[in-house]
């Protein structure tokens, strides 16, 4: 049996998040912004919207920038939406920093966003137990505190750390329950599969049960060439910068055959549950999940099905 999972970027359409439940997809995800360049929703109220109109998928952050909010707020919301999808949260987390106003307008300081992340995660954790917890941590001290009822999951939902770097990598080594890059390249994914699998073993810890994710800008068309430009299209449009050279590095796009081959190096360097975002220049992406679901996620299973899920090192 295949052991691939396949994520889709919703778009908070309740009618399109239905139809997409539909599909042979696994897990469906929202993220959101405080206040950013691009207008956006906020990433707890659009996770709400996920759990309110599915029925079936896991639904995830995509992420929730975690240092911006306090850990009480996040354990609460957390919880009860777990419970009232019947534990279909992931809590998709990282550290953002890329629009300082964000963290301006909450008046956290941008440089302790990611010390900020490593108290925080395991602290959900504790508050997830329902028990009264104290806690002496130099960010978010507080005593005699009891978040409660429990979530659905035992333990609370997986935490899974998004990111590119190595501190992200690091995080996700001892901390998370699961590493979520974007913008990788199959031969950086690898890469980053070593660097989290060496930390985690020199930190004594056993990654049974990691997910292992990465978020792709994805678009599958006929021609090549019009994938490939309305992928960077939308890169350049949501990170400010021009993606033509890149585009065949860090995004799936071009024919239904050159997605389904970068999609299988990307899996045969360790990733097995893929988010993607279909990117296309805000058309309707429709026909790009039609042949997402009709042409390259079986060819994907049948991939791994075969058994070719050990670790390759590639130049693309």
């Amino acid at each position: 049996m295949s052991d691939v999972r396949i994520g889709v970027l919703a778009t908070g359409d309740a009618r399109a998040t239905q139809e997409l439940e539909a599909r042979a997809v696994d897990s469906l995800w929202m993220g959101g912004h405080l206040a950013s360049p691009n207008p956006s929703p906020e990433a707890m109220i659009a996770l709400a919207r996920l759990a309110a109109v599915t029925e079936r998928v896991q639904v995830g952050t995509s992420i929730l920038l975690l240092p911006l909010y306090p850990p009480a707020l996040v354990a609460k919301q957390i919880a009860d939406l777990d419970r009232v999808t019947g534990g279909r949260v992931i809590l998709g987390v990282g550290v953002g920093g890329e629009y300082p106003e964000e963290f301006r307008a909450v008046q956290i300081p941008v440089e302790e966003r990611g010390r900020r992340t490593n108290e925080m995660i395991p602290l959900l954790r504790r508050l997830w137990t329902a028990e009264r917890i104290t806690h002496n941590g130099r960010y978010y001290p507080m005593q005699d505190v009891r978040i409660h009822p429990a979530p659905t999951q035992s333990g609370g939902p997986p935490i899974i750390v998004a990111g590119r770097k190595e501190a992200a990598m690091r995080r996700a080594a001892t901390l998370g329950d699961g590493w979520f890059p974007y913008l990788y390249s199959p031969r950086r994914y690898a890469a980053s599969v070593a660097t989290i699998t060496h930390t985690a073993e020199e930190a004594g810890r056993d990654l049974t049960g990691f997910e292992w994710c990465v978020f792709v800008f994805l678009n599958v068309n006929p021609d090549g060439d019009v994938a490939r430009d309305e992928a960077a299209r939308t890169m350049g449009g949501t990170y400010n910068q021009d993606f033509g050279a890149m585009v065949d590095s860090v995004a799936a796009a071009g024919t239904t055959d050159e997605v389904t081959t970068k999609l299988c190096q990307f899996h045969d360097a360790g990733a097995r549950h893929f988010v993607f975002l279909p990117a296309t220049a805000g058309g309707g992406p429709r026909p790009v999940l039609d042949r997402l679901f009709g042409e390259v996620v079986p060819a994907l299973h049948a991939h791994a099905t075969k058994g070719q899920g050990d670790v390759h090192v590639y130049s693309h």
